[in-house]
């Protein structure tokens, strides 16, 4: 514990043992007796040290406001966030356990309606059977009544018959009293699986775990072979990728080494895309106020919107919500408005000046870059706003990194300057920070997990692969995939660490 203000004794000379250290040496930096003026900083400027104490007292109140009313207030700030972050491990692992106890519980009454249907079917063949040998035992008693009865006339006939009863009794006896004929029963077998758990395991199905790497790998790097610069990029399901450049009238389809597989023309500037999550076609955007759609290699118009659009994203219940200025809109494919930020009727805007947005494929939460352009509202300050359903706000995440975070030569240098933003498939989000040269990675409740690339180019554009590949585009046209993540089975995992 450190010694309380006031009861500390005073320091002496190392080298010079019972002086008092009266003097500070300006060049040493440090406190000295006057017997070190004649020695070790002998030619040295020396002051008071009382002249000095004016400064230190300054440095210490600079240390005070500086930890007041930054440092503190930060660490309560990660406190706060790391309560999130518990109550989010608790919620997401309370969620995966009640959707597999959900899952045991549809295996279970599935079971027992299959024992159900089994045991039903075993009643309906055991009746059926039971059936067949009753009336085979009737023929047998049938038959045995007429043997005996045979038995009993032709005695009488060879004791008192005549000879035309003996001669019709002995031709009698020639005719064939019919046996009857043994059933054939219905069977059924039954046989114990006696090595059912990986079978067990397959029907409840495999228990997926993502974890994000140490370190993100770099898998392609690539220029593009259009040389401008890449601000939309936007992977397809058959893991290529298409990309647009700078409001161009032209979508250029590549694959994941850059080779140009398609082109597509359009009459007037591009201005953003997005790839279906439910029909996998690309919508687009244009100068013009065009919303176009993708269709047989031709952009082909569905509806037009008053203000020009500035971004747009297709939802999975196939909606499409376009960013204008101080507003943002879901429409219908055919162009029916469904829900609009205008009417919430708060009076100042959600979104200011919306770049790019993306919806979670788990929340089916939306994430909206805003540059803040010229706003007076927010002071220009740029951020990613996240908002429901409903779009209503939940969040705004504006670039807050911990201090901990190990830092890189770009990293800090200026203000937080989101370019795009996407989610990935477990629903954390993905932001490029342009002016700092960066990816980042948060949380689908706005806690930041890590930087997953720092570039010395500006970075343009994101978009992720079904297999949560990161496809990033740098200035100008550099490209590369970035695996940040991976997946891994349970069942698979322990059945390597068995056989390591």
């Amino acid at each position: 514990m450190a010694t309380p203000i006031g009861q500390i004794p005073l320091r002496t000379c190392t080298e010079h043992k019972g002086r008092h250290l009266e003097l500070y040496c300006e060049k040493c930096d440090t406190l000295v007796c006057l017997k070190c003026l004649l020695s070790t900083h002998k030619g040295h400027d020396v002051c008071e040290l009382s002249d000095i104490t004016s400064t230190k007292k300054q440095d210490i109140q600079n240390f005070i406001d500086r930890t007041e009313q930054i440092h503190l207030v930060q660490v309560r700030k990660y406190i706060t966030s790391t309560d999130t972050l518990l109550k989010d491990n608790t919620s997401d692992f309370e969620k995966l356990s009640h959707k597999l106890q959900m899952q045991t519980g549809k295996l279970k009454n599935d079971l027992d309606l299959l024992t159900a249907q089994t045991l039903s079917l075993y009643d309906k063949m055991e009746e059926d059977n039971t059936k067949l040998i009753q009336k085979y035992k009737q023929g047998l008693e049938m038959y045995d009544k007429q043997l005996r009865q045979q038995i009993r006339e032709c005695k009488a006939a060879l004791q008192h018959g005549s000879h035309i009863e003996i001669y019709d009794t002995g031709c009698e006896i020639h005719s064939q009293i019919s046996l009857p004929v043994k059933p054939v029963l219905r069977t059924a077998s039954f046989t114990p699986n006696e090595t059912f758990q990986h079978h067990l395991e397959l029907a409840v199905g495999k228990i997926a775990m993502y974890k994000i790497l140490p370190q993100t790998k770099v898998l392609e790097d690539w220029e593009s072979p259009v040389d401008d610069i890449i601000e939309c990029i936007c992977p397809t399901t058959e893991g290529q990728v298409w990309t647009n450049v700078h409001y161009m009238n032209t979508l250029t389809l590549l694959d994941r080494k850059g080779k140009v597989i398609q082109e597509v023309k359009h009459k007037t500037g591009i201005i953003d895309l997005s790839l279906s999550p439910t029909t996998h076609t690309m919508w687009v955007c244009d100068t013009k106020h065009n919303i176009m759609e993708l269709v047989s290699g031709q952009l082909t118009n569905r509806f037009s919107t008053k203000e020009r659009p500035r971004c747009i994203c297709v939802t999975a219940s196939n909606h499409i919500i376009v960013g204008m200025t101080k507003n943002i809109s879901k429409f219908t494919t055919k162009g029916q408005m469904v829900l609009t930020t205008s009417a919430t009727g708060t009076g100042k805007p959600l979104v200011c000046s919306p770049h790019r947005i993306s919806e979670c494929p788990v929340t089916h939460n939306v994430a909206v870059v805003d540059g803040n352009y010229n706003s007076e509202d927010s002071g220009g300050i740029q951020h990613v706003s996240v908002i429901d359903t409903d779009f209503k706000e939940l969040f705004v995440y504006r670039g807050d990194i911990p201090s901990t975070y190990k830092r890189s030569s770009h990293e800090g240098d200026r203000p937080f300057n989101p370019k795009d933003v996407v989610y990935d498939s477990v629903g954390n989000i993905i932001i490029g920070d342009f002016k700092n040269f960066r990816v980042l990675l948060i949380s689908g409740r706005g806690v930041f997990l890590r930087i997953i690339h720092t570039d010395p180019l500006h970075t343009w554009a994101v978009g992720v692969n079904r297999e949560d590949v990161l496809w990033a585009g740098f200035h100008r046209n550099y490209v590369k995939l970035l695996q940040y993540s991976s997946w891994y089975s349970y069942h698979d995992s322990t059945e390597s660490d068995q056989q390591n």
